[in-house]
Protein backbone atom coordinates (compact mmCIF):
# COMPACT_ATOMS: atom_id res chain seq x y z
CA UNK A 1 0.00 0.00 0.00
CA UNK A 2 1.27 3.63 -0.86
CA UNK A 3 1.56 5.73 1.63
CA UNK A 4 1.62 9.19 2.86
CA UNK A 5 2.58 10.99 6.22
CA UNK A 6 2.93 14.34 7.48
CA UNK A 7 3.56 15.82 10.58
CA UNK A 8 1.47 18.51 12.71
CA UNK A 9 0.83 20.08 16.08
CA UNK A 10 -1.53 18.91 17.80
CA UNK A 11 -5.18 19.26 17.31
CA UNK A 12 -7.78 20.81 19.20
CA UNK A 13 -8.92 18.16 20.49
CA UNK A 14 -6.07 16.49 21.63
CA UNK A 15 -4.72 19.26 23.10
CA UNK A 16 -7.73 19.72 25.35
CA UNK A 17 -8.50 16.34 26.18
CA UNK A 18 -4.84 15.05 25.91
CA UNK A 19 -5.31 14.32 29.94
CA UNK A 20 -8.02 11.83 28.49
CA UNK A 21 -6.19 10.41 26.05
CA UNK A 22 -3.22 9.55 27.52
CA UNK A 23 -3.82 9.94 31.10
CA UNK A 24 -0.20 8.51 32.13
CA UNK A 25 1.87 10.66 30.13
CA UNK A 26 4.21 13.24 32.11
CA UNK A 27 5.03 15.28 28.82
CA UNK A 28 2.65 17.57 26.57
CA UNK A 29 1.93 15.99 23.68
CA UNK A 30 3.69 18.78 20.98
CA UNK A 31 3.58 17.52 17.63
CA UNK A 32 1.41 13.92 15.63
CA UNK A 33 2.61 12.29 12.67
CA UNK A 34 -0.41 11.02 10.22
CA UNK A 35 -0.70 8.29 7.99
CA UNK A 36 -2.80 7.97 5.27
CA UNK A 37 -2.37 4.57 3.22
CA UNK A 38 -3.99 4.27 -0.07
CA UNK A 39 -6.20 1.60 -0.47
CA UNK A 40 -7.06 -0.76 -3.90
CA UNK A 41 -10.57 -0.12 -3.43
CA UNK A 42 -12.90 2.55 -2.33
CA UNK A 43 -14.03 2.02 1.43
CA UNK A 44 -17.63 2.70 0.26
CA UNK A 45 -19.19 -1.05 1.60
CA UNK A 46 -17.85 -3.68 4.50
CA UNK A 47 -16.55 -6.19 1.96
CA UNK A 48 -13.89 -9.05 2.24
CA UNK A 49 -11.48 -6.71 0.34
CA UNK A 50 -12.04 -3.75 2.19
CA UNK A 51 -11.94 -5.28 5.82
CA UNK A 52 -8.64 -7.33 4.29
CA UNK A 53 -7.49 -3.49 2.68
CA UNK A 54 -8.21 -2.22 6.80
CA UNK A 55 -5.93 -5.23 8.36
CA UNK A 56 -3.23 -4.47 5.85
CA UNK A 57 -3.18 -1.01 6.51
CA UNK A 58 -3.42 -1.55 10.34
CA UNK A 59 -0.40 -4.00 10.08
CA UNK A 60 1.76 -2.13 7.81
CA UNK A 61 1.25 1.01 10.35
CA UNK A 62 1.62 -0.52 13.71
CA UNK A 63 5.06 -2.19 12.07
CA UNK A 64 6.09 1.67 11.18
CA UNK A 65 4.52 3.25 14.06
CA UNK A 66 6.62 1.16 16.46
CA UNK A 67 9.50 2.08 14.87
CA UNK A 68 9.10 6.18 14.96
CA UNK A 69 7.90 5.61 18.47
CA UNK A 70 11.02 3.30 20.02
CA UNK A 71 13.29 5.72 17.79
CA UNK A 72 11.79 8.89 19.58
CA UNK A 73 11.57 6.57 23.23
CA UNK A 74 15.51 5.92 22.87
CA UNK A 75 15.81 9.81 22.94
CA UNK A 76 14.11 10.56 25.99
CA UNK A 77 10.79 11.05 24.07
CA UNK A 78 7.05 9.72 24.65
CA UNK A 79 5.16 8.53 21.53
CA UNK A 80 2.52 6.41 20.79
CA UNK A 81 0.07 5.18 18.18
CA UNK A 82 -3.92 5.00 18.31
CA UNK A 83 -5.73 1.58 17.05
CA UNK A 84 -7.07 2.61 13.95
CA UNK A 85 -9.65 -0.24 14.72
CA UNK A 86 -10.42 0.94 18.51
CA UNK A 87 -9.19 4.72 19.13
CA UNK A 88 -7.38 3.63 21.83
CA UNK A 89 -3.63 4.00 22.79
CA UNK A 90 -1.18 0.59 21.95
CA UNK A 91 2.00 1.75 23.96
CA UNK A 92 0.03 3.64 26.88
CA UNK A 93 -2.76 2.51 29.24
CA UNK A 94 -6.23 4.05 27.87
CA UNK A 95 -7.55 6.94 29.43
CA UNK A 96 -11.37 7.82 29.17
CA UNK A 97 -11.33 8.85 25.61
CA UNK A 98 -10.50 7.38 22.10
CA UNK A 99 -8.91 8.94 19.35
CA UNK A 100 -10.76 9.52 16.58
CA UNK A 101 -8.04 9.39 13.54
CA UNK A 102 -10.91 10.68 10.78
CA UNK A 103 -12.07 14.00 12.60
CA UNK A 104 -7.91 14.44 13.58
CA UNK A 105 -6.89 13.73 9.48
CA UNK A 106 -9.95 16.79 9.25
CA UNK A 107 -8.34 19.06 11.55
CA UNK A 108 -4.85 18.75 10.81
CA UNK A 109 -5.09 18.24 6.92
CA UNK A 110 -8.59 20.18 6.09
CA UNK A 111 -9.52 16.59 3.98
CA UNK A 112 -13.28 16.34 3.79
CA UNK A 113 -14.99 13.42 5.08
CA UNK A 114 -18.34 11.54 4.74
CA UNK A 115 -20.29 9.45 6.43
CA UNK A 116 -21.02 5.90 5.52
CA UNK A 117 -23.29 3.43 7.48
CA UNK A 118 -21.36 3.71 10.84
CA UNK A 119 -17.66 4.85 10.01
CA UNK A 120 -16.64 8.30 8.46
CA UNK A 121 -14.58 7.92 5.66
CA UNK A 122 -11.49 10.39 4.59
CA UNK A 123 -12.16 11.65 1.22
CA UNK A 124 -8.00 12.48 0.22
CA UNK A 125 -7.91 15.08 -2.82
CA UNK A 126 -6.56 11.93 -5.21
CA UNK A 127 -7.09 8.87 -3.77
CA UNK A 128 -11.22 9.90 -2.66
CA UNK A 129 -12.36 7.06 -0.54
CA UNK A 130 -9.27 4.52 -1.03
CA UNK A 131 -7.79 5.80 2.36
CA UNK A 132 -6.93 4.18 5.38
CA UNK A 133 -5.93 6.86 8.19
CA UNK A 134 -4.20 6.64 11.52
CA UNK A 135 -2.18 8.67 13.95
CA UNK A 136 0.45 8.33 16.49
CA UNK A 137 1.53 11.42 18.62
CA UNK A 138 4.21 12.20 20.37
CA UNK A 139 6.49 14.87 23.03
CA UNK A 140 9.06 15.48 20.80
CA UNK A 141 9.27 18.90 18.78
CA UNK A 142 7.49 18.88 15.02
CA UNK A 143 11.37 19.29 13.31
CA UNK A 144 12.39 15.63 15.71
CA UNK A 145 9.51 14.14 14.67
CA UNK A 146 9.64 14.34 11.07
CA UNK A 147 13.57 14.07 10.93
CA UNK A 148 12.70 10.28 12.72
CA UNK A 149 9.85 9.70 10.33
CA UNK A 150 11.76 10.53 7.13
CA UNK A 151 14.41 8.30 8.95
CA UNK A 152 12.04 5.29 9.62
CA UNK A 153 10.37 5.13 6.23
CA UNK A 154 14.05 5.43 4.23
CA UNK A 155 14.54 2.23 6.49
CA UNK A 156 11.43 0.64 6.59
CA UNK A 157 9.23 1.32 3.95
CA UNK A 158 10.43 1.72 0.33
CA UNK A 159 7.35 3.11 -0.98
CA UNK A 160 6.39 5.63 1.47
CA UNK A 161 5.91 9.39 0.20
CA UNK A 162 5.38 12.31 2.53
Amino acid sequence: MRMQYSVHSPTQFIQTYADQLLPDWSQPILSILVVLQQCSSLMLSRTLATETQKRQGREQFLQFGHQVALELESLGYLADLFDPATGWPLRSPPGRLHLDDVAVVRAALQYPTMAQGDCTLVIHPDWESAVYPSVLVSSAPLSLLETIAAQVSDRYLLDLHH
